[in-house]
C-alpha cells in the first residue's frame, strides 16, 4: 500500500511511520510543514514538504501514486489560544486546509482518506455512566472542536460526491512514549513526590487512549473494508477517575503518590476564582467514551493495557 501520513513531525504522525516502516510492507510518503523538509525520521520513508496548512495548499508532490491518506496534520487545542480570532484560524487550517487536502486526494485517485479528529466533536463532559458513543450528535464546546466538526462534515459531503473512502477516528486523551504537555507535567510532580490536591476525586470517570493503541485502531482502518464511512472513538477501554490514575500512573513511576483528599467541590471553587474553570473540568469531571463499536464492527480491541502503557510512558520518560 502507497500511504501518505500528514503530521509526520507530530506525535500521533511520528509514531504511526514507525509502525508503518517497521512492517516493511507498504511504501511511505511523509509530509512536513517546516521548509527545508527535515531529514526523513526512519529509513525509506520519502520526505515532502507542503508549507502552511490551508485552502491554496498544493498538495500534488504528495500525492503522486498514493492510496491512503491518513490526516493527522492540523491546528491543535491549546489551553490557552492568544490568536485574535481562534475560530478563524482553526477554520482556515483544520477545515479549509483539510478539505483542500481530501479534494485533491480524491482528484488523485486516492483510494481512502483517514481523518484524525478529536473526542471534543461530541463535546466537553459526560455524565458518568453515560459515555458519548460514535452515533451521538455533535456538542463541541470550543473552537477547536467547531473546527473538527465542520472538517468531518466537510469530509463526509465529499465522500458523497465520488468513490474516495472516508474513516473518521475521535481519539480522547492521547498518552504515551514521548508525550508532553499535562501528561508529562504530571509524571513529573508524581515522580519528584510533589503533595497534590487530587485525592479526592474519585467519582468521575476518564477515558484515555494509549499511542500504540490508537495506532493499532489507525492501522487497522487502513484496509478494513468495514471501516469506511465510519465515525469510530478511540479509547483504551478502560475508564480511570482522576484519583486512580494518578495513583497507577504513579505505581509505573515506582512512587506512591501524596494525594491530598481535597473535595472536588472546593477546586472547582478554587479554580473559578483563579478564572481557570477549565483546569477543573478536565480534573473533576467526566469525560468517557464507548468503543464497542470498534469491537463489533472491526473486531478491534485495545492491545495495550492502561498499566503496561503506564508502564511504556513511564520507560520513556526514564530515558529521556
Amino acid at each position: 500500500m502507497h500511504i501518505l501520513v500528514t503530521g509526520a513531525s507530530g506525535f500521533v504522525g511520528q509514531a504511526l511511520l514507525g509502525r508503518l516502516a517497521s512492517e516493511g510492507q507498504h511504501r511511505l510518503r511523509a509530509a512536513y510543514r517546516s521548509v527545508p523538509a527535515p531529514q526523513p525520521l526512519l529509513k525509506d520513508v520519502d520526505a515532502v514538504t507542503i508549507g502552511d496548512l490551508g485552502a491554496e495548499t498544493d498538495w500534488a508532490p504528495a500525492l503522486r501514486a498514493i492510496e491512503t491518506v491518513v490526516h493527522c496534520a492540523a491546528r491543535v487545542h491549546v489551553m490557552d489560544d492568544n490568536a485574535a480570532d481562534p475560530l478563524s484560524e482553526f477554520r482556515r487550517i483544520n477545515v479549509a486546509g483539510t478539505l483542500a487536502l481530501a479534494r485533491q486526494a480524491q482528484a488523485a485517485g486516492v483510494k481512502r482518506f483517514i481523518f484524525i479528529s478529536s473526542i471534543k466533536v461530541n463535546g466537553e463532559r459526560t455524565e458518568p455512566g453515560r459515555p458519548y458513543t460514535a452515533e451521538d450528535a455533535p456538542a463541541p464546546g470550543d473552537p477547536y472542536g467547531i473546527s473538527k466538526m465542520e472538517a468531518e462534515q466537510a469530509l463526509l459531503a465529499l465522500a458523497r460526491t465520488g468513490e474516495m473512502e472516508v474513516v473518521i477516528i475521535r481519539p480522547v486523551l492521547v498518552y504515551g512514549p514521548g508525550v508532553k504537555a499535562n501528561f508529562l507535567s504530571m509524571m513529573r510532580w508524581l515522580d519528584r513526590g510533589v503533595p497534590l490536591p487530587l485525592g479526592g476525586i474519585d467519582t468521575n470517570r476518564r477515558s484515555l487512549v494509549a499511542l500504540d493503541n490508537l495506532v493499532d485502531l489507525i492501522h487497522v482502518c487502513l484496509s478494513h473494508p468495514c471501516a469506511a464511512g465510519q465515525i469510530l472513538l478511540a479509547s483504551d477501554g478502560e475508564d480511570l477517575s482522576t484519583t486512580q490514575m494518578l495513583k497507577r500512573l504513579g505505581g509505573a513511576l515506582g512512587k506512591s503518590p501524596a494525594l491530598l483528599p481535597i473535595p472536588a467541590s472546593w477546586l472547582r471553587a478554587v479554580a473559578t476564582l483563579a478564572g481557570k474553570p477549565a483546569i477543573a473540568q478536565r480534573l473533576c469531571e467526566s469525560l468517557q467514551v464507548d468503543i464497542s463499536k470498534n469491537r463489533e464492527l472491526l473486531g478491534w480491541t485495545p492491545p495495550l493495557s492502561v498499566d503496561a502503557a503506564f508502564r511504556k510512558t513511564v520507560d520513556a520518560y526514564r530515558r529521556a
